[in-house]
């Protein structure tokens, strides 16, 4: 048990781990994250994040310092050059510790620790979500039905006097005559001439012919007698 331990060592000599750390920081530095074992991540973040502060004030003396924790001049310029840039506005916390599953040969907690300045999609992210407060009802005044009315009333009479001032603001509107529509207006009309009907014959009616009785004709006992 590691009670009042407050050095983690990782199982290594003192070079060792100063020398593994210092390999891990440069890395960090210019892949800007690594995976590796959750207890080395946070002994890595304890010793990187004094670096980053130190590379804000970009001097001689400060590049110095950096460069014997870290033992890589490529590290180094690109700590002052790039990632100081980026962290200039933040207080502290450079780096995030995200945890993965755990390894499958001997099941040791894995994560990835990264530069928090270099996440794009969480800092996206952060840019769309939209900040809610939320407002007590103590110290508030509730609003009564007729304070409401009159908001609404007051509103529309904004609005009218809004419409009737645009109104008068707004000049006329020329209208535009196309020159074709004042070629046919100068043409003179042609009068219409007027046909008249003549007047249909009237026909005479004719005289009904009386009809002529029809003449009888001798029946059976007369043709008899005779």
């Amino acid at each position: 048990m590691r009670h009042g331990k407050k050095v983690n060592h990782l199982g290594r000599t003192s070079s060792h781990r100063k020398a593994m750390l210092s390999n891990m920081a440069s890395s960090l530095i210019l892949h800007k994250r690594i995976q590796t074992t959750t207890a080395k991540a946070k002994a890595l973040k304890v010793y990187v994040e004094p670096l980053i502060t130190k590379s804000k004030n970009d001097t001689t003396a400060s590049r110095r310092v950096v460069f014997s924790y870290l033992r890589n001049k490529y590290a180094v310029t690109e700590l002052f050059r790039d990632v100081s840039q980026k962290v200039m506005d933040r207080p502290g916390g450079y780096t995030r510790i995200i945890k993965l599953p755990n390894r499958l040969g001997d099941n040791a907690e894995i994560c990835i620790i990264e530069l928090v300045d270099y996440n794009t999609l969480l800092l996206d992210a952060k840019k769309d979500e939209k900040k809610t407060t939320r407002r007590s009802r103590r110290g508030g005044t509730k609003t009564t039905k007729a304070e409401i009315e009159t908001t609404k009333k007051e509103d529309v009479k904004a609005e009218k006097t809004g419409i009737e001032t645009k109104a008068k603001e707004q000049p006329a509107e020329k209208v535009h005559v196309d020159e074709t529509v004042a070629e046919m207006e100068e043409i003179p009309m042609v009068e219409k001439t007027e046909v008249v009907e003549e007047p249909k014959a009237e026909v005479e009616p004719v005289a009904e012919v009386p009809e002529e009785p029809a003449a009888e004709t001798p029946t059976a006992k007369e043709e008899t007698e005779k």
